[in-house]
């Protein structure tokens, strides 16, 4: 994934695109009203998702691979009944590379005035850079977890919501960012000039998040806006655990309380653990403080050992990481956080 400097417990790692800061842990005692009725997620669905996207190869921006999963991706959300919104934009990389992207949105109830923000990246990362093997770490990651994951829990969430006899009140904004996943953490430093920060400390993408930067900026629609927002980043893996993201704690605490007390009442309570974690430099960033959506992040970390899971930014990251059970315990605490919506 694109994680700048991750910082758990007593373990230092230098990443490629995040920073963790550990965090005290929250209060998470509050009373929550029944849960309505919601359609269950098909993992298996999710997961052949996931498999048609690393099919295709990296989605290396301006490779041919990432031109087809575009054109899938929006094939795919058309499928699903979802008004397509088609978000072009040019970027320059740290390394200056012109990069060709595209943010994709899918609504579902587009008329609805209250609505949500689903976000994931579908970019895969030019060079595997945490891999072992040094003859591998000029190759490009297949992302198999670090981006296709997220996107295919939400075009699950997508199909789900079209074929389910009741559809959720509020409105939803599924929105695929492009260009997350590109930068370089020891030759892009300083990457500040969108002059944003938290708490008073500046905010370093180090040339990652491009794309939620960009649509930060150039909202899709004029005036948008959104009640709150989750993005889902590396939510497949074996044994993945999901502490309460710092920045996510800071920004958009009840949102954060209202997600991880659905899945502990869903049963998920071993993934959605109630520990505070690092604060991930992410895609919710831009939302939150440029867009004013209160966007949270679900992200694997570990708690104990440090570091994100253990292919990330490595030439490993295939189908071979990715576990239905996961994609299940996500995806249907998101379906039903959204079913509990009025």
């Amino acid at each position: 994934m694109s994680k700048p400097i991750l910082l758990l417990v007593a373990i230092v790692l230098t990443l490629g695109s995040c920073k963790e800061k550990p965090k005290q842990q929250s209060d998470t005692t509050s009373t929550q009203p029944a849960m309505a009725a919601a359609p269950a997620f098909n993992a298996d669905s999710a997961y052949q998702y996931i498999d048609r996207q690393v099919a295709f190869g990296p989605r290396v921006v301006n490779s041919a691979a990432h031109q087809k999963t575009g054109q899938y991706l929006i094939a795919k959300l058309k499928q699903f009944g979802c008004d397509v919104t088609e978000q072009p934009f040019t970027a320059t990389a740290w390394d200056g590379t012109k990069l060709n992207c595209l943010n994709i949105i899918g609504s579902i109830n587009p008329k609805a005035t209250k609505r949500v923000v689903l976000a994931s990246h579908w970019d895969s990362r030019p060079v595997a850079d945490q891999d072992p093997d040094k003859a591998d770490q000029s190759k490009a990651v297949p992302a198999a977890n670090d981006g296709a994951s997220g996107v295919g829990v939400l075009l699950e969430l997508a199909r789900t919501i079209q074929q389910a006899q009741k559809k959720p009140d509020v409105g939803v904004d599924i929105i695929f960012f492009d260009a997350e996943d590109w930068g370089n953490g020891e030759k892009a430093q300083n990457d500040t000039k969108d002059n944003l920060s938290v708490n008073g400390q500046p905010i370093d993408f180090v040339g990652f998040c491009l794309g939620s930067r960009y649509w930060a900026k150039n909202l899709h629609k004029p005036g948008y806006s959104a009640y709150y927002g989750i993005l889902l980043d590396m939510v497949g893996a074996k044994g993945a655990t999901f502490p309460r993201e710092g920045y996510s704690q800071q920004l958009a605490s009840s949102v954060v309380d209202n997600v991880w007390q659905t899945a502990n009442r869903l049963g998920y309570s071993p993934l959605f653990i109630d520990q505070s974690g690092g604060a991930i430099t992410d895609d919710h960033l831009a939302p939150n403080l440029m867009a004013k959506i209160p966007m949270i992040d679900i992200i694997h970390t570990s708690p104990t050992m440090g570091g994100f899971f253990p292919a990330w930014h490595t030439a490993d990251d295939t189908m071979d990481t990715i576990d239905k059970a996961t994609l299940k315990a996500v995806g249907q605490t998101l379906t039903q956080v959204l079913y509990n919506e009025q």
